[in-house]
């Protein structure tokens, strides 16, 4: 059973940052695209950032330049540096993982809060 686990979520004010964190475990034989979505109240999921297994990166547009995303493929993790955050920012952040058991599947985390006053 594979299950990804987030981290570091929480309350900053606009301006602050904020690290994430997100681990898999379980049974498995490799990791490829790993990626950070958002979803905000009452709207629907979007991408925030992805990383390849050869480490290449792809960021949505409202998050260039202020976010960066960097896996550690020795622990599993894929981390999201948020830097200069804004309200607009606020959102439950998923990560997302293809994953190879048999099959390379996608798999996701249940959720990490964040909320950036103003």
């Amino acid at each position: 059973q594979v299950q990804l686990v987030e981290s570091g979520g929480g309350l900053v004010q606009a301006g602050g940052s904020l690290r994430l964190s997100c681990a898999a475990s379980g049974r498995f034989f490799s990791i490829n695209t790993m990626g950070w979505y958002r979803q905000a109240p009452g709207k629907q999921r979007e991408l925030v950032a992805t990383i390849t297994s050869a480490g290449s990166t792809n960021y949505a547009d409202p998050v260039k330049g202020r976010f960066t995303i960097s896996r550690d493929n020795a622990k599993n993790t894929v981390y999201l540096q948020m830097n200069s955050l804004k309200p607009e920012d606020t959102a439950n952040y998923y990560c997302k993982m293809r994953i190879a058991t048999t099959v390379y599947m996608d798999y996701w985390g249940t959720g990490t809060l964040v909320t950036v006053s103003s």
